[in-house]
């Protein structure tokens, strides 16, 4: 898949440069602008995905190019300003923008903000057949058609057990389900009591979904009932 492209708007070169560093090392592609007209001239000669755009900056400034940009594009904006009133980010986000950060900022929080804004722009996106084949749980995916799980854009390889398991528990969010009855619904047999292949199968799931599967973020254990993956 081609890498994802990010128009970095600011006529502050540290600024823009050490952005471009952490962005490209995370494996995007960026395009570089120093004020709203150079940004506005770079939209209209190239696709970009998401634009990270200054307030305060020469020629155009950031409020005025995002109301540009949105008489036509509908990707992902993230505003940046030293400023930090209410009234500067309300003004910021009802020109049109996804996002506000004032700076200084964390470049790591800033790199977590431009990704959670291209996986919801994506899903979005995505045709509507697409979307009715997917179950989406925060971060993570299952598309049923495909049989293809994703925790945060990242493929996940599980077993057709283990898949039909957490199908299983997706489809049917907050239900808790005992072991018997996943053992029945998924391998279609009768269960015996000692039996602790579904237990084994849950843990497997969580080391490969979960980034701490001692503390699961996605499927939860009900002392003495069973499993169930949260609403």
């Amino acid at each position: 898949m081609a890498a994802e492209t990010i128009l970095l708007v600011d006529d502050e070169k540290e600024i823009v440069d050490l952005l471009e560093i952490y962005l490209s090392n995370d494996g995007y592609r960026i395009i570089k602008a120093g004020n709203g007209l150079e940004a506005l001239e770079v939209l209209n000669k190239q696709d970009v995905d998401l634009i990270i755009l200054d307030i305060m900056m020469p020629k155009m400034d950031g409020i005025q190019a995002c109301l540009k940009i949105r008489e036509q594009k509908n990707m992902p904006i993230i505003m940046l300003s030293a400023k930090s009133q209410d009234m500067d980010k309300i003004m910021g986000l009802s020109t049109g923008a996804d996002d506000y950060v004032t700076k200084p900022f964390n470049p790591l929080e800033l790199l977590a903000r431009v990704k959670s804004q291209l996986r919801r722009y994506t899903r979005l996106n995505v045709p509507a057949a697409r979307r009715e084949n997917e179950i989406e749980i925060d971060d993570l995916v299952i598309n049923i058609s495909t049989h293809e799980v994703k925790i945060d854009g990242r493929d996940i390889k599980l077993t057709p057990r283990e898949f039909a398991i957490l199908e299983l528990l997706g489809r049917n969010r907050g239900m808790v389900f005992s072991i018997e009855r996943i053992y029945e619904s998924v391998w279609g047999e009768a269960f015996f009591e000692s039996d602790n292949t579904v237990m084994v199968h849950i843990r497997k799931i969580r080391e490969k979904i979960e980034e701490n599967p001692r503390q699961p973020k996605y499927i939860k254990t009900v002392w003495g009932v069973g499993y169930k993956i949260e609403t």
